[in-house]
């Protein structure tokens, strides 16, 4: 399954979570987690051609940020990987614990 990257896009607007959102999220910051999917490019990473595979499915990482997209209420996690720059947000459903 393929699924964009770069969900804090112009059409993907996000926030930090409240204090209230952040004691229900499912992973916390500094947390390892594998990729569930395969992410391609969007064009938010601009160093990456478009569409090119910028994390492949099962590749671990490091979560260093959360933000709520704003009109769904949906976490987005920031997810650091090695050779990365900068991170690639997923979705809760997206990644699995380490």
């Amino acid at each position: 399954m393929n699924v964009k990257v770069g969900h804090s896009g112009p059409s993907f607007r996000v926030s930090a979570p409240s204090e209230t959102d952040a004691r229900d999220l499912k992973y916390q910051r500094g947390q390892q987690v594998r990729a569930a999917v395969v992410l391609n490019n969007d064009g938010s990473h601009t160093a990456h051609d478009p569409d090119v595979w910028l994390v492949p499915d099962d590749a671990s990482g490091e979560i260093v940020k959360t933000d709520v997209h704003v009109e769904s209420n949906t976490p987005v996690y920031m997810v650091k990987f090695s050779w990365i720059r900068p991170v690639a947000g997923f979705l809760e459903q997206e990644i699995t614990p380490e």
